[in-house]
């Protein structure tokens, strides 16, 4: 009996402790599984290499329709067809015609108008054209010219929506974040050359934080599921000082690593407004939506637009009609002023909310590590994130009201550095003139009357119809852009009757012969529909760049980041320097790997029109360093000028209206005075400011400058005159 109640006890343990190592195991195998990382793997599109003959022959990218073809497009919608065209189509017949005029025949209506180019408006027109519907989209600025290029950078779920969730039982912000963490690998698939993975550091001030912290991170992670690439950590006090040198010391336990996606996220709308236009949809920005047309009904049919170019060009704006089966509402922040132009007695339903960021210098942030505050002062959260090799902090939550170029305040940027000055080393000096930009974003959240404040506004997203057809899609942020569309893209076929079918001659948006493997079969497949730059991009293509065009190596990341497999177009575009090395791509700024290249493909490929277009959302110079956009005007306008055909008049309103667009990104008040030949002559830091004071500017080199001291040469501070020693 007693030796059958010992072999018990032995099998026992051996089987609770072979259960325990099994679950050890399978817990060691779950954090260090091998991963899916994307951007890691081999370009769909290998790179170009040389032929026979040793011939370069790169890729021929397929390219988009002018902007004054997409114009005749959209007038063709309404039966209107425009001189260019018509002659053509007599020249064809043996007729001839007179320039100038325009002829009416039968209206060819788009199934879909979309009002708004910002992130949710591309991105309904990329998920509808794939989906073999006819779109037009039109966007009275730029693409990405509102909310959508100043969030924070990063495509996350959200952890304090999480932990809202969880304290307050809250279902909504729960699916927010589920959804948001799903549609955050998406854009990892679809453009990897814009998106990466980024560890964000949450520092423990107390020993009981760890483990509550701990929880939420592995929440999060569990809830990214097979979604999820990296696992979070946790890091001992020493640990954490040297993955982020700039902490302070004082008081801190250790930290949290989790990973969140961030991105480029003005070059990421651009590319689902282009990757739109190669598919079929007919896009246009500076076209202004002036009125809503109804047929004898009361359903709207079509919108009126100008062309707001032509004011630029000191011309009286085109205006002409618009004839669609179903018009979207996608204007952010300025959803209710087109729902006033159907309705104008429509009730409100956006709160907006404004988001101020700060730019400081690289050095105030590893690399590689972001931060988030959970517990500032007055409870929000702050984030402390790298981004183009500058620092980005933010944000803030206050209500407002909307407006086109919001400026950040001064109060609003002193909260911020107020909060950084307390989680880094006392011994950093965080100072005002350290800002290099400050800008302010206007959240489009959606109101909620029980809600007395907007931090409590769930950034969810709402789709609403009006009852004479006007279909809304409002709310929402960057990272559930493409879940939105989708949802808009299915009411609207419901609602409007429209037929979805399959594209049998995509283009091939590689400029190969890889086609996309996304089967366009008039479902929604934008979860795999990769965006223009995506086929050709792998971590390595910078050095075929150089190897080829003898880039240099700075320059060449940047450019295979910010425009994928692009960049071989982008170096072809790009003058010789007639230097040894760099071979081609004078730069636009001498702090930013910024080069001329870009300037003449943004405006061949992506439509850009003014000078703002390019500093600010195409290179992302005005949202880096609002003094270097300013000193880098003069040579991007030159260069618009010569591909645009821009005479004297238009190029002194390219500069007035920049330099007042510079003036919302942070630029001081005394250098928005500053004439274009003024910034020529370098006149740009040649006058007192608090910048200017920051440095030791004028010393001869010396083993200790004089302005480092505040006592007189050959004085030493220990030894007073009345001090013993000399007497």
């Amino acid at each position: 009996m007693a030796a059958r109640s010992r072999t018990s006890r032995i099998l026992r343990g051996l089987l609770y402790t072979t259960g325990a190592g099994t679950l050890g195991g399978v817990a060691l195998y779950i954090a260090y599984r091998p991963r899916d990382i994307p951007g890691t793997e081999a370009a769909a599109v290998p790179p170009p290499t040389y032929g026979e003959g040793g011939v370069f022959r790169p890729p021929k990218f397929p390219a988009v329709k002018s902007r004054d073809e997409q114009i005749a497009d959209l007038k063709r919608s309404a039966g209107v067809i425009t001189s260019s065209v018509a002659a053509k189509a007599k020249g064809w017949l043996g007729v001839g015609g007179g320039e100038g005029q325009e002829e009416k025949r039968e209206e060819e209506p788009y199934d879909l108008l979309i009002i708004g180019g910002g992130a949710t408006g591309s991105g309904i027109a990329l998920d509808a054209v794939t989906r073999g519907l006819k779109v037009a989209l039109v966007e009275r600025d730029d693409f990405s010219s509102g909310t959508s290029s100043k969030s924070t950078k990063l495509v996350h779920g959200g952890v304090r929506y999480l932990e809202k969730a969880v304290w307050n039982l809250d279902y909504n912000q729960y699916a927010l974040v589920v959804e948001a963490l799903r549609e955050r690998r998406y854009f990892l698939d679809t453009a990897p050359h814009l998106s990466s993975w980024l560890p964000i550091m949450i520092p423990i001030q107390k020993w009981w934080q760890a483990p509550y912290f701990w929880a939420g991170t592995k929440f999060y992670d569990f809830l990214a599921g097979s979604e999820n690439i990296e696992s979070s950590y946790f890091l001992t006090k020493s640990k954490a000082l040297d993955a982020f040198p700039m902490l302070r010391k004082q008081g801190l336990f250790g930290a949290l690593v989790y990973y969140d996606g961030a991105h480029n996220d003005s070059r990421m709308n651009v590319s689902l407004s282009m990757t739109a236009a190669l598919y079929g949809a007919t896009v246009v920005n500076h076209l202004e939506v002036t009125s809503l047309e109804k047929d004898a009904n009361g359903r709207l049919n079509g919108a009126r637009v100008k062309d707001c170019i032509d004011e630029l060009n000191g011309k009286k704006p085109q205006e002409f009609q618009i004839k669609a089966r179903g018009i979207i509402n996608a204007t952010g922040p300025f959803t209710d002023s087109i729902r006033k132009l159907d309705d104008q007695k429509v009730e409100e339903i956006v709160a907006p909310s404004s988001g101020v960021h700060v730019i400081l210098p690289g050095y105030y942030s590893p690399a590689n590590m972001g931060l988030i505050d959970p517990n500032t002062s007055d409870g929000r959260v702050i984030f402390f994130l790298p981004w183009q090799g500058n620092t980005i902090a933010g944000t803030t939550d206050t209500a407002c009201s909307v407006t086109r170029d919001p400026v950040a305040g001064e109060d609003e940027i002193d909260w911020i550095l107020k909060e950084i000055r307390r989680y880094l080393q006392p011994e950093i000096n965080v100072r005002r003139g350290d800002v290099l930009a400050a800008w302010s974003g206007i959240r489009p959240l959606v109101r909620d009357p029980k809600a007395s404040k907007t931090e409590g506004l769930v950034r969810n997203h709402l789709v609403t119809m009006s009852q004479s057809g006007l279909l809304t899609c409002s709310g929402g942020k960057w990272t559930t852009y493409r879940q939105m569309a989708e949802e808009t893209v299915d009411e609207a076929i419901k609602e409007f009757n429209l037929q979805p079918k399959a594209l049998t001659d995509a283009p091939r948006i590689s400029g190969t012969y890889v086609e996309d493997e996304a089967p366009l079969d008039g479902t929604c497949q934008t979860h795999r529909v990769r965006l223009v730059g995506a086929h050709g991009y792998s971590k390595t293509l910078f050095i075929n760049l150089i190897q080829h065009y003898g880039v240099e190596t700075e320059v060449a990341k940047y450019l295979c980041q910010a425009y994928g497999d692009r960049a071989w177009t982008v170096a072809a575009l790009a003058s010789p320097t007639e230097q040894r090395f760099p071979v081609r791509g004078k730069r636009i700024s001498t702090l930013y790997p910024f080069i001329d290249g870009e300037v003449r493909y943004c405006v061949r490929h992506e439509y850009a029109q003014t000078a703002t277009d390019i500093i600010a959302r195409r290179m992302r110079l005005a949202f880096l360093n609002a003094q270097a956009a300013l000193e880098a005007l003069p040579l991007v306008i030159d260069l618009m000028g010569e591909e645009l055909g821009w005479d004297g008049k238009r190029k002194e309103r390219e500069w007035k209206d920049s330099v007042r667009f510079l003036g919302s990104m942070g630029l001081p008040k005394g250098k928005l005075k500053l004439s274009r030949k003024d910034v020529e002559s370098g006149r740009v830091g040649k006058y007192e400011d608090e910048e200017y004071s920051l440095y030791a500017r004028h010393d001869k080199p010396d083993e200790v400058l004089e302005t480092d001291s505040k006592y007189p040469k050959g004085h030493n501070p220990m030894v007073g005159t009345e001090s013993p020693a000399n007497k």
